[in-house]
């Protein structure tokens, strides 16, 4: 086991009608805020409403910045940081998934620290600080409600990058079952798959850690029992509840102490088919995580093995692998690449940004090679 600091200091608010707090936690910490949020599915499901309803309760004023892209651009967070630099706002407020949040986060340290996105990104500049950001989640699937991770694309270099800071922790996070109710099935599926994808991560980095690794186990046996079930019965606030907090616990640190570092492998070379195709994160990864176990068969062998026995009571690699599809399959996910609507004769491009981009993980290399073996199997 590698030495390890625990740090968690988001403070997170789970259950319905939470945000109702949101108004009184964010009036102690300042009374102008950049409100950023997508498009239309948070006026659908009355997160902005509750939102904008608390903050002027509260005598908050708010200044807007809407349209983030599913797959987010580092363009829209600098031109929100200029928004919110003119408006001298002292906090961000986050409603939406993902996208909306980690683009917040990086919006955050360019209000507060006048710098260029991409170059903070990249690590080429190191933050001072960040102002405040609260979320509200409206998307079970990344977990960076409670972590200090965000993912960017920029289509002038035409990469999709994580960055992580301890400057980009949200204080506090909202999460009320009740705004993922009106998520579409196939976004559903896609938030699930990505929860056991942050997992399975965690479960393929440096180190030994027995206990995280039992984290693991159980974060993605939460996943077994009620994504399938909540594929079933989308209306299900419980099931809704059982997810969301899964996908909280599958990327909060939790899986991670004991280790050095998570792989991160399958993630980057998923970020190439979002990049390219604008391919929904989830999908990229039911792609490709079995289409990687197969190719690190030797590599990972043991691994994979040990992590058959504990979800699905098999014996051999290739049975995981086909576990893992079968689950993947059961949820809505695709397996191939045609699923998700990439052709044959887009296998080359892909390929050439792979190696490009020199997507690979922590733990487990990749040569050029390795990525066009890859591509035989998700093709």
């Amino acid at each position: 086991m590698y030495n390890f600091l625990a740090f968690n200091p988001v403070k997170l608010h789970f259950g319905k009608n939470v945000v109702n707090d949101l108004g009184s936690s964010a009036a102690r910490i300042g009374k102008k805020a950049l409100l950023v949020y997508g498009s239309g599915s948070v006026l659908r499901n009355g997160s902005y409403i509750d939102t904008l309803e608390q903050l002027k309760k509260h005598d908050i004023d708010i200044t807007e910045f809407n349209g983030i892209k599913p797959n987010p651009r580092v363009e829209d967070v600098m031109e929100a940081a200029i928004v919110g630099r003119e408006a001298d706002v002292n906090m961000v407020v986050a409603v939406g998934g993902g996208s909306v949040i980690d683009s917040a986060k990086i919006i955050a340290i360019c209000i507060a620290d006048d710098c260029d996105a991409w170059k903070v990104m990249t690590g080429k500049h190191e933050p001072l600080a960040a102002i405040p950001l609260i979320t509200v989640l409206t998307l079970a699937a990344t977990g960076t409600e409670m972590n200090a991770v965000a993912v960017l694309q920029n289509g002038a270099t035409m990469e999709k990058i994580g960055y992580k800071n301890d400057l980009i922790y949200p204080v506090h996070s909202f999460l009320d079952p009740s705004y993922t109710l009106s998520v579409p099935a196939e976004y559903t599926a896609y938030g699930v798959i990505d929860l056991v994808a942050h997992s399975l991560e965690a479960w393929f980095g440096k180190g030994e850690a027995t206990l995280s690794d039992r984290f693991v186990v159980s974060i993605i046996k939460e996943a077994m029992e009620f994504g399938p079930a909540l594929m079933k019965d989308t209306g299900n606030y419980e099931l809704r509840a059982n997810i969301m907090w899964a996908a909280t616990n599958a990327l909060n640190n939790l899986t991670m102490y004991g280790r050095e570092s998570g792989d991160w492998g399958v993630h980057a070379l998923g970020h190439v088919l979002s990049f390219l195709y604008d391919t929904p994160h989830g999908a990229t990864l039911s792609i490709i995580y079995p289409a990687w176990m197969r190719l690190l068969k030797e590599r990972a062998g043991d691994r994979i093995i040990q992590l058959g026995k504990e979800l699905f009571d098999v014996e051999t690699v290739d049975e995981t692998i086909e576990s893992f599809e079968t689950y993947f399959k059961s949820l809505g996910g695709p397996l191939r690449c045609h699923e998700a609507g990439i052709d044959q004769s887009e296998k080359e491009e892909v390929l050439k940004l792979m190696n490009r981009n020199r997507a690979e993980g922590i733990n487990y290399k990749l040569s050029d090679g390795d990525r066009e073996a890859l591509l035989d199997h998700m093709f």
